[in-house]
């Protein structure tokens, strides 16, 4: 038996759930099934016997890198190559993208499609009006945080993405 998991950085309240209710206001389904998150890994299928060896590396992983401030900061988008509209990380994008390696090479997982770019989605294919509504009404946004960890999410048919297990940043202490 299977399970899809992802492996992201969870948007801290308030901020978490005000981009995800931005996002079911810009009439996105998946705002509903999808907490606000930077992805460091994307959907990945992996058995049942596996979990317990991807929370072992995944444990190692988080060993690798101190907490760090992150930034949330206007918008972007992938168009046109992708219908998304995203809030942008200004601050923290190398420690993110060493988290995301850490973990991806943890986990023996190729390098993704494309370049990892970290980033919060808040509309993902949607109509061009929707699209540009998102970056419009969000492009003042901003908000800072600490990065303490990260969390393992398991995708469930009826309430969708559910974080299963946190993982804290920087060595164990002694």
């Amino acid at each position: 038996m299977t399970q899809t998991i992802g492996v992201a950085i969870p948007v801290p309240e308030p901020y978490g759930t005000l981009l995800r209710n931005k996002r079911a206001e810009f009439g996105d389904p998946m705002a509903r099934t999808v907490p606000s998150h930077v992805t460091l890994i994307p959907p990945t299928e992996v058995t049942v016997e596996e979990l317990q060896g991807v929370c072992e590396a995944l444990e190692r992983a988080s060993a690798t890198l101190p907490p760090f401030p992150m930034r949330l900061r206007g918008t972007a988008t992938f168009r046109p190559i992708s219908p998304v509209v995203f809030i942008a990380v200004s601050q923290g994008i190398s420690y993110t993208e060493m988290l995301a390696k850490s973990v991806r090479s943890a986990l023996k997982i190729p390098e993704p499609e494309f370049p990892f770019h970290p980033h919060v989605t808040v509309a993902h294919n949607l109509d061009d009006a929707s699209l540009d509504r998102a970056y419009d009404e969000l492009s003042g946004f901003e908000c800072q945080f600490n990065v303490d960890g990260f969390a393992l999410y398991e995708h469930d048919d009826v309430n969708g993405w559910v974080p299963k297990r946190t993982f804290a940043l920087g060595p164990e202490p002694r």
